[in-house]
């Protein structure tokens, strides 16, 4: 027992020594600086306050709609990138698809506020929903489909006369002319058996059209005519095809905001 001990008193000692050289010959730890706390990072499926803040003084939803309507959003994007087509072989992939399309805009039109107008005046509301910096092209940002929902759904009486007159200002011009009128309401009139000339049926109802609008009788409708007109008739509002959701429609739709997705 004791020769045992003594050895393992030996072995102990020479593994100590063997220790203290090693740190002598090592060389000194690198100084390490404190890390920085790393910043909070918003994440994508949530609204930043910052945006919350500017969004509030720019339209009619408040907090809960907002947080809903970017939810919606987030899954509207998600499945058009889904749904994108694949790369071709050797071809670098299609760029990423940031914001609501046009094809993906057109169903939310159809489907959740039963805009089921003439393909002209779809296209017309998304040549002229609010696109910020990018003048009318390209996807749909956030902020742009939120200003644009507010009209449709809580938008004064004004504001949705002008989102009207802008999508039958076919040239954005300023006025709704004849021929604008005779393009619009061509495409949402259907063909009558045995017409010899459809188009001459077309032309009589513009003029029909045209007396009631234009209150000036200067051959063209100007805001101001087209103002006034609806003030003494409503239903003029939507004359040459539907633009904005049924009262039901966009109630319904404004009541899903309140439960949470």
């Amino acid at each position: 027992m004791a020769a045992t001990a003594i050895a393992l008193r030996g072995v102990r000692l020479f593994l100590n020594r063997s220790k203290e050289a090693a740190e002598k010959r090592a060389p000194p730890p690198p100084v390490t600086k404190p890390r920085a706390k790393p910043k909070k990072v918003t994440p994508s499926n949530k609204l930043s306050q910052k945006s919350m803040d500017a969004l509030l003084k720019i339209c009619k939803f408040n907090k809960n709609e907002l947080e809903s309507l970017y939810t919606m959003y987030r899954q509207l994007v998600t499945a058009a990138q889904a749904a994108a087509p694949p790369a071709l072989s050797g071809q670098p992939p299609p760029a990423k698809i940031e914001g609501i399309d046009q094809n993906t805009f057109r169903d939310v039109m159809h489907n959740t506020f039963d805009l089921v107008t003439e393909e002209a005046i779809l296209e017309r509301i998304w040549i002229t929903w609010e696109r910020g910096a990018a003048g009318g092209e390209g996807a749909l940002k956030f902020e742009s489909w939120v200003r644009g929902l507010s009209v449709l759904l809580k938008g004064t009486e004004e504001e949705r006369r002008n989102h009207c007159f802008n999508v039958y200002d076919l040239n954005a011009d300023g006025y709704i002319t004849r021929d604008e009128m005779f393009i619009l309401l061509k495409n949402s009139l259907l063909k009558q058996p045995g017409d010899e000339d459809p188009d001459e049926g077309v032309r009589d109802l513009v003029e029909l059209v045209l007396k009631k609008l234009d209150i000036d009788k200067d051959g063209r409708v100007s805001p101001e005519d087209y103002r006034e007109a609806i003030e003494q008739e409503p239903l003029l509002l939507e004359a040459f095809g539907q633009c904005l959701p049924t009262k039901r429609h966009a109630a319904a739709f404004l009541k899903s905001l309140c439960i949470k997705q």
